[in-house]
């Protein structure tokens, strides 16, 4: 705790050290204007503000709490209440702390647990989804298989204050009407005796979050139902008429275009526009190329300390092979890839020899306009016009180059000729 001090000598004093809890005078910070309790709650977040304030003083003290300060001790107080209401705001501390260390444990144990990305639109979306993320608003993310649709809608819970209320996700693909109305909803087993109630994942999630994956998948004749409850926050069971409600927020995401479902009729437009409230696109890995690298450590260092193995490096002609492939996959096959070189490699370093052969003959998708670095397009560009001629020299002919530098990019990108007759072993002259 500070000494009793003024304003200005508070301020620079909680600005040098890390304080658990500071008592405040109510009048001093809300007062004539000043608002040193918002500056201070916002930039020191670990620091707990208790406010001191006369008991004729109800209206400051409110205000503080809004702005965030832990308690309150009202004038004259005893020695007996400070000391409980210091006990109470410390042990909120001390739970904070412990809510730290799990996540920073968590964060060990799972390599993308603090969504990693070094890739403009990446961080916009996450931007998007830590602004959204204390409202209540429903969230669509949409995306690729294995962009991390489902570990944004966890970290938007794990954001938000329903924190430490339940987290529930579910599949709407294949599923029967009946079935997923059952798992959602609920339903009353009337085959035993007596009934047993058996609550679905709305009402599990009651004050917490609820991830609805696939959501354009869900069977046309459960849709009305759905609508309902995202109004509404009312349901029934299934096979029941108790009307019952639930405080649920709603996440949904989607691996296919939902306006192309609605467009075939598979997906009503009133659905959408409920749950499109805002919508966030994930980038497929191809187009986040100063990624891979970041996560291909992580996920080594990963899976190196799960399975107790000393893999510390991976090759460069076995990064460039990384950077090249169209990852269809996307983060989710990327972090197999390496799971599945780091049990193979028994040395420090993993090579070409660890990739599966599909990785190493994929043809590479990107294109003109695509967001990838420039030299992944000119090495596509010129292994294709290689590919096209079969030649070293007709492809330098081609492309305007001399052969020698033809050799050169063609021992550092280990390429191959797919036919033709001079190799890249023996350096040539430059042709003009």
């Amino acid at each position: 705790m500070l000494a009793r001090q003024s304003l200005g000598q508070a301020t620079e004093d909680i600005a040098r050290h890390v304080y658990d809890l500071v008592f405040v005078e109510a009048s001093s910070v809300l007062t004539n204007g000043d608002r040193h309790l918002d500056t201070w709650v916002g930039d020191y977040p670990w620091t707990k503000f208790v406010v001191l304030a006369q008991g004729e003083s109800a209206g400051l003290v409110l205000d503080a709490v809004k702005r965030g300060a832990s308690d309150y001790l009202l004038k004259p107080f005893t020695t007996e209440q400070a000391r409980l209401v210091i006990q109470k705001v410390l042990e909120r501390r001390r739970l904070e702390v412990k809510v730290d260390a799990l996540q920073a444990a968590l964060g060990e144990m799972d390599p993308e647990a603090d969504l990693p990305t070094e890739n403009p639109q990446m961080r916009a979306a996450l931007e998007l989804a830590r602004q959204v993320s204390a409202s209540n608003a429903t969230v669509f993310i949409c995306g690729e298989i294995g962009t991390g649709k489902g570990r944004l809608a966890r970290a938007i819970h794990r954001w938000s204050p329903r924190a430490t209320a339940p987290f529930g996700e579910i599949s709407c693909e294949a599923r029967s009407a009946n079935e997923l109305d059952a798992e959602l909803f609920g339903m009353t087993r009337r085959d035993v005796f007596p009934p047993v109630d058996v609550p679905g994942r709305v009402e599990f999630c009651k004050g917490g979050t609820l991830t609805l994956h696939d959501v354009v998948q869900t069977p046309p004749s459960l849709q009305p139902k759905l609508m309902r409850f995202l109004t509404e926050r009312e349901f029934e069971r299934f096979d029941d008429f108790k009307t019952r409600e639930s405080d649920t927020r709603v996440i949904a995401t989607s691996s296919t275009d939902p306006d192309e479902a609605v467009k075939q009729r598979r997906f009503r437009p009133e659905l959408l526009l409920m749950l499109d409230v805002v919508r966030i696109e994930l980038p497929p890995l191809r187009s986040r190329q100063e990624d891979i690298r970041m996560l291909v450590r992580r996920y080594l260092a990963h899976y190196s300390r799960e399975n107790h193995r000393n893999v510390t490096d991976v090759s460069s002609e076995a990064m460039n092979a990384l950077r090249k492939y169209p990852w269809p996959g996307n983060t989710r096959e990327l972090r197999n890839l390496i799971e599945r070189a780091v049990m193979l490699c028994h040395g420090g370093e993993i090579g070409l020899e660890h990739f599966p052969p599909n990785l190493l003959n994929a043809p590479a998708k990107f294109g003109i306009g695509d967001l990838v670095p420039l030299d992944t397009i000119e090495d596509l560009h010129i292994q294709r016009v290689l590919d096209s001629t079969g030649s070293i020299k007709g492809a330098a002919a081609v492309l305007g180059i001399g052969v020698s530098t033809m050799v050169r990019w063609m021992k550092r990108s280990k390429a191959a000729l797919a036919r033709g007759d001079d190799s890249p072993s023996a350096e040539a002259s430059p042709t003009t």
